[in-house]
């Protein structure tokens, strides 16, 4: 009697836990990868737009790696303007994060190597974010459409 009622509670635990799964095994991978896409693409175009003020005169941007300000600001416009748009339309996605990743790293590596992990926190964030989205592509919902 007791063995009995412990197989009909366990083929019943068993029956719910397989409809859980199969419920859980459906994927989002590509809808992650959109919100990725648009959440951080969206966000680093706040820091980016503002230095298109700047382009009438770069002397006022910095020089982290001794390129000079000028092409310094034009390539953190293409790492935090134009790549970013790439991204979140989803078109050459994987080398359209090539650029933020770079920004990210020389932000976060270079410009504040002193400063505390505070400081670095959202080059750090970007710089994983846009790591993550090259490392898996840019899902189905995008002009690449593929993986």
């Amino acid at each position: 009697m007791i063995y009995e009622r412990f197989l009909f509670i366990f083929r019943y635990k068993n029956s719910i836990n397989t409809k859980t799964h199969k419920k859980m095994k459906t994927n989002y991978n590509d809808l992650a990868l959109l919100l990725l896409r648009l959440g951080f693409g969206g966000f680093i175009l706040t820091h980016g737009i503002p230095k298109l003020n700047m382009l009438s005169d770069p002397s006022v941007f910095a020089d982290p790696i001794g390129l000079g300000t000028t092409v310094s600001l034009i390539l953190a416009l293409i790492g935090e303007v134009v790549a970013p748009i790439f991204v979140i339309i989803g078109f050459k996605t994987k080398w359209a994060t090539i650029p933020t990743i770079i920004m990210m790293g020389v932000a976060a590596f270079i410009v504040h190597a002193k400063d505390d992990l505070g400081t670095k926190e959202h080059a750090l964030l970007f710089f994983i974010a846009f790591l993550a989205i090259f490392l898996a592509g840019a899902g189905k919902y995008s002009i690449d459409g593929k993986r």
